[in-house]
C-alpha cells in the first residue's frame, strides 16, 4: 500500500475546501447503512445468500467514514486511484499495517462483487462483520476529535 503522500504528488488527492456538510452527509449515510447491516443480521443473521450484501455494506459505511474524514481535513480524491488514496488516508489516521491491508482488500473485494460477478461466503462475512465494527467505532471517535 503505497503511503498517502504519494497519492497527493501524483495529483489524485488534492488539498481542497473544508467540507462540513459534506463530511456530515457522508457520516449520516455510513450509520443509516451500519443500522441496516445490524437489522439484517438481527433479524436475517448471515449466511452464504447475503453474504455479498453484508461485505459489499461494510466496505460503503468504512469508506464513507474515511472521506468523511478526508473532507473534514480538506482533502479530496478523484479519478484513478482515489479508492486505493482513501484507503491510505488510514495511515494518516494512525491506523496499523494489517488494518489498512484488511480495508484494501476489502475494497478489491468489493469491486470483485459489484464488477466480476465474486462470490463470498458467511465465514468470510463474519470477519468482515467483526472487522467492521471494531473499525466503524474507531472511525466514529476519530470523527469527533475535530
Amino acid at each position: 500500500m503505497k503511503e498517502f503522500e504519494y497519492f497527493i504528488r501524483k495529483g489524485i488527492v488534492k488539498k481542497i475546501s473544508i467540507d462540513k456538510a459534506r463530511a456530515e452527509s457522508l457520516i449520516q449515510e455510513a450509520e443509516r447503512k451500519f443500522k441496516q447491516v445490524e437489522r439484517i443480521l438481527k433479524k436475517v443473521g448471515v449466511d452464504n445468500e447475503n453474504a455479498n450484501d453484508i461485505v459489499e455494506s461494510s466496505c460503503d459505511v468504512l469508506l464513507g467514514l474515511i472521506r468523511a474524514k478526508m473532507f473534514l481535513k480538506g482533502f479530496g480524491a478523484s479519478g484513478l486511484g482515489a479508492h486505493e488514496a482513501e484507503v491510505s488516508f488510514l495511515y494518516e489516521l494512525n491506523f496499523n499495517e494489517q488494518e489498512i491491508n484488511f480495508i484494501q482488500k476489502l475494497r478489491y473485494f468489493r469491486n470483485g462483487i459489484m464488477y466480476y460477478g465474486k462470490k463470498f461466503d458467511k465465514e468470510y462475512a463474519e470477519k468482515v462483520i467483526e472487522f467492521t465494527k471494531n473499525n466503524f467505532l474507531k472511525l466514529k471517535r476519530i470523527l469527533n476529535l475535530d
